[in-house]
């Protein structure tokens, strides 16, 4: 009796009370608030991140997410068609105030970024007109970097070279596409770090809201650290033992100021992956991306093993290695483009 009732109060709590909650945002808040802390640690995670970037932005001033973000701003700006006069009034000091602070000589510490923000501002402030925000802003950039060496060629926005066109033809690529497969089975075959570094060098060429690439790759092939890790996500029950490489995607929130970019640590990391899973392939490796849902237990096992920061959070993993030739793939037939497909 106590069981058949335990049954239906679950039944009910799980099904039919959040239909109750669905009429309003208020409500759906009210229901998260009372019933589920499902979305607990994506709060506390999002706030973490967005309270370290506003201290390191506008107390320590030195934010390389938002010096990133406003230099980007500031490169469409210069390739606009009309270019304006005037432009980036609104955060060329914020810009200037981080930039003093993360900015060293390029003939002291090489940093392809900062070489990149100096560029791109020099170019801003030798093409702007005069205006009171940019003239006190042009003077400190001038005073900042008195002692840099210009360096050729700059990192500023330009105009594709036709004859840098990889000769890579659709029916390769689309090639190299269906060949690439979710491999389970692994050779005993130590996997070079200088191969990895190339699939991360592609996968640092995708394109990030604003340039920011809010993530990392965490990549695990230390013996004893891997069999901890490996053992973490679902899915991998009956092959996590062979597998001699772990990748662990990790978002950064920091990267933001607001809580509406809360998800590009997804949109973005995706980016990034599915060009490190092609780059794999053509270096010999094969891989299996592995689903990593949000489940209480497992964040905080991974968190622990990996020491991360409350603002960071697994996007997903992706096992590597040197392929099987005796293993099989699934098949896993793709759906007709007429259901993925809508034109306007």
């Amino acid at each position: 009796m106590i069981r058949k009732f335990y049954h239906k109060f679950k039944f009910f709590y799980k099904n039919i009370l959040p239909s109750y909650f669905i009429g309003s945002p208020f409500m759906s808040s009210l229901y998260y608030l009372l019933f589920s802390s499902k979305f607990k640690r994506e709060e506390r995670a999002v706030l973490a991140g967005r309270i370290k970037h506003i201290k390191e932005t506008n107390n320590e001033k030195a934010n390389m997410y938002t010096l990133i973000r406003n230099v980007h701003r500031i490169e469409k700006g210069l390739l606009m068609r009309p270019r304006k006069d005037i432009f980036g009034l609104d955060f060329i000091v914020e810009t200037i105030n981080n930039f003093e602070t993360l900015y060293v000589p390029s003939n002291c510490i090489p940093n392809s970024q900062i070489k990149w923000t100096y560029d791109v501002l020099s170019e801003y402030f030798s093409i702007t007109g005069s205006n009171p925000v940019l003239d006190v802003q042009r003077e400190r950039f001038k005073k900042i970097t008195v002692l840099n060496e210009k360096t050729i060629p700059t990192s500023i926005p330009y105009k594709r070279i036709e004859s840098d066109r990889p000769s890579i033809s659709y029916e390769e690529f689309y090639k190299l596409t269906k060949y690439r497969r979710s491999v389970r089975w692994f050779l005993n075959k130590k996997v070079p770090h200088e191969l990895l570094d190339k699939a991360v060098l592609a996968a640092n060429q995708a394109p990030t809201a604003c340039n920011r690439q809010p993530y990392e790759y965490r990549i695990i092939d230390d013996p004893e650290l891997l069999e901890v890790v490996r053992k973490i996500p679902m899915g991998l029950k009956g092959y996590e033992h062979n597998i001699p490489v772990m990748i662990v995607v990790v978002g950064n929130l920091d990267a933001y100021f607001d809580e509406r970019d809360r998800h590009v640590i997804y949109v973005d990391a995706s980016l990034a992956n599915m060009s490190f899973i092609f780059a794999l392939e053509t270096l010999g490796l094969s891989s299996c991306a592995v689903n990593w849902p949000d489940i209480e237990d497992l964040e905080l096992k991974m968190e622990k093993v990996l020491s991360l920061e409350k603002h960071q959070r697994p996007i997903m993993c992706i096992a590597v290695g040197y392929p099987d030739p005796e293993g099989m793939v699934a098949y896993s037939e793709k759906r007709d483009i007429e259901l993925i497909r809508k034109y306007n």
